[in-house]
């Protein structure tokens, strides 16, 4: 058994990133995640180091959420959506659709490969069913060999590695270049950043014309919004978002290895700020590419902001 409970505490933060990868929601990560301890503290006495414990508590791990995912529609952003019948995978109307979470864990902890927590990337990977899934992430993510994933998934070797081809040929259809796309805590992402917080609280929606690339998206989770360009992004920002000056506090962060912020607002000037959201930004070296907006208070706090944005200033 393992030497003692440090052993599995310490794979803690992988696992959590690993559960979230796999059903695209933060908060069932955390429940995923307790279940895997619980059933590993369950089994401890017959663990007989034949694997590894990273191998033994990821294969409890997957099977925790591959059966949650049983039976299970995937998550998305609106744009995953598609036309209303196009997508089998997604029947349901926005309204009671499962909507992808943005994630506020620190990816330093989870894992070497930089990238692989981005929103664009965890949307796409749950476009793969669920044991392709998992397959593609034991793999790409904590790297290990397909003898090993094999073990994990309880299959053989070479169906490891037909789902591994699977999964790859997908995403090369789904998953954005990330040629372009800089880190978020390179200059110009923390400079595009800055601009787009000041252009929200001024509500100067000129300045942030300028800072939209002319192909830039939007996403407003959970209203379902999804627009593409800057031709409809604009006129929808203007008049139902940037209506007046001062309606906003944003402060900058880090969510999903993205540069992101923090919303507060207020429907009057004289009226408290109360947390808002958090708007998740992707950008190149000098325009802003995408914006997801989840418009839910809890991120606020989630992300260690306090309720009262008077307190940061």
């Amino acid at each position: 058994m393992p030497q003692s409970w440090d052993d599995l505490e310490s794979h803690r933060p992988e696992l959590l990133a690993l559960c979230y990868r796999m059903t695209g929601s933060a908060h069932e990560a955390e429940d995923l995640v307790q279940e895997t301890y619980l059933r590993a503290w369950r089994a401890r006495a017959s663990f007989e180091a034949r694997s590894a414990i990273r191998t033994w508590l990821y294969r409890i791990a997957v099977n925790v959420c591959l059966t949650a995912l049983h039976g299970r529609g995937r998550r998305v952003l609106p744009a995953g959506l598609g036309t209303p019948g196009e997508d089998p995978d997604v029947p349901l109307p926005a309204a009671e659709t499962l909507w992808l979470t943005p994630w506020l864990g620190d990816p330093a902890h989870v894992a070497e490969q930089r990238g692989m927590l981005r929103l664009a990337l965890v949307a796409s990977a749950q476009h793969l069913p669920p044991r392709q899934r998992a397959a593609f992430l034991l793999r790409e993510v904590l790297a290990m060999p397909a003898a090993e994933i094999a073990q994990v998934l309880g299959t053989s070797v070479p169906a490891v590695k037909s789902a591994l081809q699977r999964a790859r040929s997908r995403l090369d259809e789904l998953a954005p270049s990330a040629e372009q796309v800089t880190e978020p805590d390179s200059p110009a992402a923390r400079d595009i950043l800055n601009s787009y917080v000041a252009a929200f609280e001024a509500a100067d929606i000129a300045a942030l014309t300028r800072l939209l690339r002319d192909d830039a998206t939007l996403e407003v989770i959970p209203s379902g919004v999804s627009l593409s360009g800057k031709r409809q992004c604009v006129p929808f920002l203007a008049e139902y978002v940037l209506t007046a000056p001062g309606r906003y506090r944003m402060f900058p962060t880090v969510a999903n290895e993205q540069p992101s912020a923090v919303a507060y607002h207020r429907e009057r000037p004289d009226a408290p700020f109360r947390p808002f959201g958090l708007a998740v930004l992707t950008t190149d070296t000098t325009h802003l590419v995408s914006i997801a907006a989840f418009t839910d208070p809890e991120l606020v706090a989630a992300a260690g902001f306090p309720e009262d944005p008077g307190r940061l200033r």
